[in-house]
């Protein structure tokens, strides 16, 4: 089966509603390929190594977390931009990605996807921006050690955590962000939660859990936000009858 560009376009709007995000790059369609999609090829991040497998496997669409033309960057589409481009173009490849809306989305969103993989209820909300949750918090149905918390995380998401014990004991109840959300570390603390789980930290996360008493845990960017874009793209490949296939470009960050 086939659908249009602009039928799946405009489905992708109704569904995540990227209009009511103030996000750090648009959303939606950001380069256009074919007229007609056939084959979804989804993936975290649309670096070339994943357009090469997109176009090795004749993919009409490819569908990501993090496409391009960020907020500050370079406006020129010249070096990697340009080569990564170039190769889109040239295969008629069209580039979908949703950044914010992709992550808060209550049914395909990393955080709820990142709660079915790691099994924790989702309970109550961590902020908001536009009436959307930033984060979310849950309760565990068995507490946990320190310890225990970190082994569940490689387990899961097949990658040792950075993990900073905040000294106050066993973990019953949990707040999680996804990806470069360490700065939400306050808002997990004020939520009054025994644990913070996020993809990245930096130097004053550290002494932000050691002195507030809340374990923390830098689970990877690319590792907890692997699950979302899985989510939406099995999604369009039931609707529309489509063929899709997730590729796992490995990143340890």
């Amino acid at each position: 089966m086939a659908v249009s560009l602009k039928e799946l376009e405009n489905d992708l709007k109704l569904l995540l509603k990227p209009e009511q995000f103030k996000d750090y790059c648009p959303n939606g369609l950001q380069v256009e390929g074919g007229a007609q999609v056939k084959k979804i090829i989804s993936g975290v991040t649309a670096c070339q190594a994943l357009i090469d497998v997109a176009v090795e496997q004749n993919a009409d669409l490819l569908l990501v977390h993090h496409g391009y033309f960020w907020r500050g960057e370079e406006q020129t589409i010249t070096g990697l931009k340009k080569a990564r481009i170039q190769s889109l173009l040239d295969n008629q490849l069209s580039l979908i990605a949703y950044h914010l809306p992709l992550d808060a989305h209550s049914e395909f969103g990393n955080n709820v996807q990142l709660a079915k993989v790691l099994g924790f209820s989702m309970d109550g909300e961590l902020g908001k921006q536009n009436n959307h949750p930033i984060g979310l918090t849950g309760n565990l149905a068995t507490p946990m050690s320190f310890a225990q918390m970190s082994e569940l995380l490689e387990n899961r998401l097949n990658q040792e955590p950075l993990a900073i014990d905040g000294g106050n004991g066993s973990i019953k109840t949990v707040a999680w962000c996804t990806g470069a959300a360490q700065s939400y570390i306050q808002l997990a603390v004020d939520a009054g939660v025994d644990a913070y789980i996020t993809g990245e930290v930096s130097e004053s996360t550290v002494h932000i859990a050691r002195e507030s008493g809340i374990h923390f845990f830098a689970a990877g960017h690319h590792a907890t936000e692997k699950y979302g874009v899985q989510a939406l793209g099995s999604y369009l490949a039931e609707k529309f009858s489509l063929e899709h296939q997730f590729i796992d470009i490995d990143n340890p960050v």
